[in-house]
């Protein structure tokens, strides 16, 4: 998708960044999923872009798995 887009780039790597230093930072609207993405998180990556992702444990750390990243079209 942000080979189709690279300016979608720089929104995706600002949420990124907030994502690890703080999942529920207020922009990012970070919220549980339901149905087939139970277990899922979600973010905003700016206007229609979506971060689906869960938390996970890496080496006794805690981490966050990014499944997939995309229009609120293609993620749900």
């Amino acid at each position: 998708m942000l080979r189709k887009k690279p300016a979608l780039a720089t929104d995706v790597q600002e949420a990124l960044g907030l994502l690890e230093n703080n999942a529920f930072h207020p922009y990012l609207r970070t919220h549980k999923l339901t149905g087939n993405l139970q277990g899922s998180l979600a973010c905003s990556a700016g206007y229609d872009l979506r971060i689906v992702f869960s938390f996970l444990k890496h080496n006794g750390k805690e981490a966050i798995l990014l499944e997939t990243i995309g229009t609120h079209e293609e993620v749900y």
